[in-house]
């Protein structure tokens, strides 16, 4: 059966929602005065953290292509960087019409919404915020599981190459401002709120390093808010935050027993 999709334009997919964004991208969302969200997560290179959520190889291994080898203590780690959007309410781009301001350059996942960056994520049509009108007509998304629309596939793959190239830059950038504690993954996120003009003035140190200073990779830590986790990594020899730094926030993905 085909999934098909047509945007009723209801403005729920701007609301509410932190969009993940390319380095460029953030780039331009600060210097145009938009709050941007740091989230961070990271696994052990013995696989802590990927084989709790008992991953597939191939999910494993997107994880591993879209983060950076660090070091968490003595314990080989990989840290993932996000970058987003911050939209608490509408989106500061979405007008009262619930057009978009800047549609013709608006982000990449903007652009390949409703689909999914993560090639291990399929589209299920009721997980998104959209009308059940917009899933009853326009052209086929998927068909015979497969996604049918070639423009989109390539911005997908746009998307994800993207996380992977500017990895090592999104973690200097983290460092110029201080930032160097993830949560562990699948446990949650911790979340940073950088002053854009903090954000903007780090991305420019990071794009002036000399091309010698680029491979230097400050160490990071976790955040465990688990006792017993946290004492179970420590003895890995992984480095445990003893407090999360006041500017940040630690955003539970774990279920309340």
């Amino acid at each position: 059966m085909d999934t098909r999709f047509s945007c009723t334009g209801c403005g729920k997919c701007c609301t509410d929602h932190h969009v993940p964004l390319t380095l460029s991208e953030a780039r331009d969302w600060a210097e145009d005065g938009g709050q941007l969200i740091v989230l961070l997560e990271a696994f052990l290179d013995d696989g802590e953290g990927l084989h709790n959520l008992k991953l597939s190889h191939g999910q494993q291994e997107h994880a591993r292509r879209r983060s950076l080898p660090v070091m968490c203590g003595t314990a080989a780690a990989h840290v993932s960087i996000t970058f987003a959007a911050y939209n608490v309410g509408r989106c500061r781009n979405l007008g009262e019409d619930n057009r978009c301001a800047i549609y013709a350059k608006r982000p990449l996942v903007c652009r390949i919404y409703p689909m999914e960056i993560n090639p291990h994520i399929p589209l299920r049509p009721e997980m998104k915020d959209c009308p059940t009108e917009a899933w009853e007509t326009g052209p086929a998304l998927i068909h015979g599981g497969l996604l049918v629309d070639p423009p989109l596939a390539e911005l997908i793959e746009h998307s994800r190459q993207a996380d992977r190239d500017d990895i090592a830059d999104k973690a200097r950038i983290c460092n110029e401002l201080g930032i160097h504690t993830a949560a562990l993954k699948g446990d949650g996120f911790t979340t940073y709120l950088p002053d854009a003009a903090a954000f903007l003035a780090a991305l420019r140190r990071v794009d002036a390093l000399p091309a010698d200073a680029k491979g230097l990779q400050a160490a990071w830590d976790l955040h465990i808010p688990d006792p017993q986790l946290a004492q179970r990594l420590a003895e890995t020899g992984a480095m445990i935050a003893a407090i999360l730094a006041d500017d940040a926030m630690f955003i539970s993905l774990r279920r309340a027993a």
